[in-house]
């Protein structure tokens, strides 16, 4: 009896046969991934090993550049315009941070919606309405012969424009870094009579060090990828990023403009290791006993965090209303009465209308698919069960793009699928590629806000489901989907404003059938209408906060519908 026990075989549990459904559509996603994100940065790697007829060149092209006077200059100015620009922007966006989390100010809500505009706008209405205040006809030309600045174009221009477009970047990360405090530090503090500045240095600096290294890594990142503004205002002043584009369309040497753009993804992939790594290292600042940090009423504080903050506000309007008003003047700067001329010009002469029609279905397509596939790979990948090497491939590949910039990605785009040999080749230059290339560059954001929001549900969601034999696309759509719908309108929004302001990520593939409005803004500058730029500007800016209310409007519903449960 006992040798028969001994000699029946384990009984092994049976697998879902659900889950062969999820590791098939986990399938899926991975191949999309290596397609339009793996695939298109590989073929750069390639081209930059080959020669011009497409033989192996090994190191060549890179001795090449090297050797090139012209082309080293523009690394160092990106380098160092990048670093002048982070240590500008993030003591200032601290500052402002601390006035809105640390003191007892009025009107915080206001200053923090005015400063946030710029993500509404291009990155080049910036340096559009720095050639109206500071340019050869400028309004307050002179000022910048008083500083002793010969010219706003070049460097001087590039950095103020870069310090306005990666404020509200560094701004966001700061106030939610400066959030997160204990008020039982600053309590024992004041009891140990503890100074107001050696409170600041020993208690609210190191709480805040790895949101202040966050932020200097994103301002860092974003300056040296950024393409539109030193394109419009950098005149002779070369930088990686313009370095890249005069190369592949200018003059068509795809070799070294695939060294460029491996140079330009270097910084970027080294700030986001970092990144990580100082994640991995952060400490919890907030724990089950902690108290809120509520500051108190400090009269004189108060009234400087007022100040500095009005002073920075008045900045950020007096940037976003000169665009708006050379884009109603009617001959600048001879006749300034108001015409909505250049509205025309641009929308109707210019047949900047097509192209801004291509924006708003671009937008929309990357909102609508881009937030589907976001959202259904994150649920595969925490919701559902086995697979480990194909959830690894995809956990990688999806945290990927967001150390790559936009115009090495747009780059890998054009060596990839315009390949002869490629199947893919009949998406290169139709509205589809432009979008999806549009999702693959923003992915990791909205992927990392799904998987926040799934992480927040407890598995027993699932496990229930599965010991009642529900399949796991019924619990998607009955519990998950209800649950996460905020979050779903979140990545929406994302992604339409982000699709409607891009420059870099699209500005190589696009055909004059499938041009989008801000490549048209660029083309209006290049040609000297630069009233109309402007008001092409102006008016992707109004379209993008029209987009962001009507998202607003949109969470409100969606709140009333679904989430009746949380109260």
């Amino acid at each position: 009896m006992n040798s028969i026990v001994e000699a029946a075989p384990a009984v092994r549990p049976r697998t879902d046969p659900t889950q062969y459904v999820a590791h098939a559509a986990l399938a899926v996603v991975l191949l999309l991934m290596l397609a339009f994100l793996a695939a298109p940065l590989l073929a750069i790697l390639q081209q930059s090993l080959q020669d011009a007829e497409g033989g192996f060149a090994g190191l060549a092209n890179f001795v090449a550049y090297a050797k090139t006077p012209a082309l080293m200059d523009s690394l160092v100015n990106s380098l160092w315009v990048s670093a002048l620009v982070t240590a500008i922007t993030v003591p200032l966006a601290f500052a402002f941070a601390y006035a809105l989390r640390r003191t007892r100010m009025r009107f915080k809500a206001v200053f923090r919606g005015i400063t946030l505009l710029p993500l509404l706008a291009p990155s080049l209405l910036a340096a559009i309405s720095l050639i109206y205040w500071f340019g050869n006809q400028g309004v307050l030309k002179g000022a910048m012969q008083a500083l002793g600045i010969d010219s706003i174009y070049g460097a001087p221009g590039v950095v103020i424009a870069e310090c306005f477009a990666v404020f509200p970047h560094a701004l966001m990360i700061l106030v939610t870094a400066l959030g997160a405090a204990d008020g039982r530090l600053y309590e024992a503090a004041h009891a140990m009579g503890t100074g107001t500045w050696r409170r600041f240095f020993t208690v609210t600096l190191p709480g805040a060090k790895y949101g202040l290294i966050s932020a200097s890594l994103v301002s860092f990142t974003l300056v040296i990828t950024d393409f539109g503004i030193p394109k419009v205002i950098g005149g002779n002043f070369n930088m990686l990023a313009t370095d890249v584009f005069k190369l592949v369309i200018g003059q068509q040497d795809f070799q070294r403009g695939a060294v460029v753009a491996l140079l330009l993804l270097a910084p970027a992939v080294l700030t986001f290791t970092v990144d990580r790594w100082v994640a991995s290292r952060q400490t919890a600042l907030l724990t089950a006993r902690a108290v809120p940090y509520r500051p108190a009423r400090k009269p004189w504080r108060d009234g400087l965090a007022t100040l500095y903050c009005v002073g920075v506000s008045a900045l950020v309007l007096a940037m976003m209303g000169m665009a708006v008003f050379a884009s109603f003047a009617t001959f600048w700067p001879y006749n300034l009465a108001p015409t909505l001329n250049h509205y025309v010009m641009g929308l109707v002469d210019a047949e900047v209308g097509t192209a801004f029609v291509n924006s708003l279905t671009m937008a929309a397509g990357t909102a609508v698919f881009g937030t589907a596939l976001v959202f259904g790979a994150a649920y595969l990948l925490e919701k559902t069960q086995g697979a480990g090497p194909l959830r690894a491939a995809l956990r990688l590949l999806a945290v990927l793009p967001m150390a790559v910039p936009g115009l090495v990605l747009g780059l890998g785009y054009i060596f990839f699928f315009n390949a002869p040999d490629n199947p893919l080749g009949g998406l290169y230059h139709t509205m589809a590629l432009l979008t999806i290339c549009t999702i693959a560059h923003f992915y990791t954001t909205g992927h990392l806000t799904a998987v926040t929001a799934l992480k927040a549900m407890d598995a027993e969601f699932e496990a229930v489901s599965a010991s009642l034999k529900v399949p796991f696309w019924v619990t998607f759509r009955r519990v998950t989907l209800p649950i996460c719908t905020p979050a779903l309108v979140d990545i929406a929004r994302y992604f339409f404003i982000n699709a409607m302001t891009t420059i870099s990520a699209v500005v190589f593939l696009y055909s004059p059938e499938t041009k989008v409005a801000a490549i048209a803004i660029l083309n209006l500058d290049e040609a000297g209408e630069m009233g109309a730029a402007a008001a092409m500007a102006v008016l992707i800016t109004a379209t993008s906060s029209v987009a962001m209310l009507l998202f607003m409007a949109l969470a409100w519903i969606v709140d009333r519908r679904t989430q009746a449960w949380r109260a």
